[in-house]
């Protein structure tokens, strides 16, 4: 009997009857319903979230707006006088966005909907919500609360999405924040840069004014030592000045003592004279002269006496005209000295005046240096902080408030959520529809054993019935994953061709257990169905699994067909799907080896296992 003789002996043997048939038909149509069902259930969820009741609690009694600009006038921030709540638009946001079917509820509501199941978790915004936003204007600044609580009881799934959701609301109301602090500060750097340009202008004035006072400092100190050097010059004169005039005036008081010495002789000249005459007179009489010649004498003497007198006076008046030039010399002596002391003193003053005119243009030379710096610095100031309009400060705020924009790309790509659980599902149901048909299949034909003794043909034969079988419910699966439920492929043909070469070597892998243990390896079958499917990385990265776990995912074929699947499916690296098809290959032939084995050794050694009836099958 040869293999397609043995094929078709079995597939008369499953369709004698029409509960076979039956039997048969639900067999081939498992995986397609596993897959088919699994896949459409889950195909896009993420595009059910707006239908997912979730409360929304807004407790927020806002908060005073922060101030922003300064007061020209002041350069003071003025009080606002608006007020803001942040909580009913961040409410508001969120309806609008419908990422959820949010309902507004008071707290006691919210928990009680939570614990009854009504919604899948609750978040709150609370009261100080929108005055810890804008905390950080003052000097209490902290972290506003968005407040989620969940019921594991109702969905765990749901504690994943509602930290989702609040992390995503959290980020937006950072942003919101973000951009109008952002915007109050550039609002106020535009503030400070034109205080700086009229600052620049009034140092600017300052510069032109500290120069020119600096250039007259300049004459002043000329001037100033110009006159210092006078004043000295007079003062030296002065003192010369002085010291003639004390000479003169020392002369003058020995001429005026002279002159008084001698007007006092000539006084006392003249004043003797009455009495000189009467001694005259005496003695004559007394030398018996008579009256006549007495008188005779007296005569001659008396116009001498007048002369006397006449001189006298002369000489008295010439007296008073040297005491006063004596004294007019003294005055003149005081005075000079005076001068002289004055001149000193001016000189001095004129010395001082010179070095504070020095000290004076040197300090207005340091000031013009000083007040250009500042003229420059102020400059620089304006130069750093760039011109702005209301339009471009709103885009800074928002480019500093969310920064980082994210640009993804995919090397291959999943279109959905089902898409992307599709080959990890699809190798699923492959393992699952082989494993049902050898329930009705049988993997190897008793009377092929007697009647034969090539274990070749008998293990082909009993491999390529349910591999024939198994090649239909991919084609079936295969059919509702691109026509019912709309997935596409990169490479379409390649992606069934990978999942006819796993349901082939998964026969090959049940038949050799069946081979060698019997029922006991059907039950194995099942048995390394649940190890694949932790191991082979068909939801979570294979990365996250335990070492045991992770080293049977490099063993175990199921995580090759996923793999190979996804390369083609999404138009990936198809060098690793040939890899993966190759390590298929292998696991392919060396289970149809071991079968050979088993048959051989069923051909010419019969035991009790043999000729007892499976339990399965």
């Amino acid at each position: 009997m040869k293999v397609p003789a043995m094929i078709a002996a079995e597939l008369r043997r499953l369709t004698s009857n029409r509960m076979g048939i039956i039997a048969l038909i639900a067999l081939v149509c498992v995986p397609i319903l596993y897959g088919g069902l699994y896949l459409w259930a889950n195909q896009d969820p993420y595009s059910r979230f707006p239908d997912v009741p979730v409360a929304l609690v807004v407790e927020d009694e806002g908060a005073p707006a922060p101030a922003t600009g300064v007061d020209p006038a002041t350069g003071a921030v003025p009080a606002s006088t608006t007020t803001v709540n942040y909580g009913d638009d961040v409410a508001e946001n969120l309806i609008e966005g419908n990422a959820f079917d949010w309902q507004r509820m008071t707290a006691d509501e919210a928990a009680d909907a939570l614990r009854e199941g009504s919604v899948d978790f609750t978040v709150t915004i609370p009261a100080d919500f929108s005055a810890a936003l804008t905390s950080a204007a003052g000097d209490d600044p902290h972290q506003a609360r968005i407040e989620l609580e969940t019921n594991d009881a109702n969905n765990y799934l749901a504690s994943s999405m509602g930290t989702a959701a609040v992390e995503k609301i959290r980020s937006s109301v950072a942003q919101m924040v973000g951009s109008e602090a952002a915007e109050r500060l550039l609002t106020g750097l535009s503030d400070v840069r034109d205080s700086l340009i009229s600052a620049t202008d009034g140092a600017t004035q300052l510069t032109d004014g500290a120069n020119t006072a600096g250039s007259g400092s300049s004459t002043l100190a000329d001037g100033t030592a110009q006159l210092a050097a006078g004043t000295a010059q007079l003062a030296a004169g002065a003192n010369s000045l002085a010291a003639g005039a004390q000479q003169v005036s020392d002369g003058n008081r020995q001429l005026a003592d002279t002159a008084d010495h001698a007007g006092a002789v000539v006084q006392r000249a003249a004043d003797a004279l009455p009495q000189v005459r009467a001694d005259l007179t005496d003695a004559m009489v007394a030398q018996g002269l008579d009256q006549e010649q007495i008188d005779q004498v007296l005569a001659a003497l008396d116009p001498l006496a007048g002369r006397l007198q006449d001189g006298n006076a002369q000489v008295q008046t010439a007296v008073g005209k040297i005491d006063q030039l004596a004294d007019g010399a003294a005055s003149v002596a005081s005075g000079a000295s005076e001068l002289a002391g004055g001149a000193g003193a001016v000189a001095t003053g004129a010395a001082s005046a010179n070095d504070g005119a020095v000290q004076l243009r040197d300090g207005l030379s340091t000031l013009a240096a000083g007040t250009a710096q500042l003229r420059d610095g102020l400059a620089g100031g304006v130069d750093a902080i760039p011109a702005s309009t209301p339009d471009l400060r709103t885009l800074q705020a928002d480019t500093i408030a969310d920064p980082v924009k994210v640009s993804s790309d995919k090397v291959a790509s999943a279109e959905d959520y089902g898409a992307g659980l599709a080959p990890f599902f699809a190798a699923l149901s492959a393992w699952i529809g082989i494993y049902a048909l050898f329930l009705i299949v049988k993997p190897i034909s008793r009377r092929a054993i007697t009647a034969l003794h090539s274990p070749i043909r008998i293990t082909l034969a009993g491999w390529l019935t349910p591999a024939m079988l198994g090649a239909v419910q991919m084609l079936g699966l295969m059919g509702i994953l691109a026509i019912t439920l709309g997935f596409t492929f990169n490479h379409p043909l390649g992606t069934l061709g990978v999942m006819f070469v796993a349901s082939a070597a998964f026969a090959a892998i049940i038949l050799a257990l069946n081979v060698w243990l019997g029922s006991v390896g059907q039950f194995l079958g099942l048995v390394l169905m649940v190890l694949q499917l932790v191991t082979a990385g068909g939801t979570f990265p294979w990365q996250t699994l335990p070492a045991p776990l992770a080293a049977l995912h490099h063993v175990l074929p199921l995580g090759y067909v996923v793999d190979a699947m996804r390369q083609l499916m999404y138009g990936g690296n198809l060098a690793r799907a040939g890899w993966d098809l190759a390590v298929l290959a292998l696991w392919m032939a060396g289970a149809l080896v071991l079968a050979m084995i088993g048959v051989t050794r069923m051909t010419h050694r019969r035991t009790l296992r043999d000729l007892q009836p499976s339990l399965i099958g």
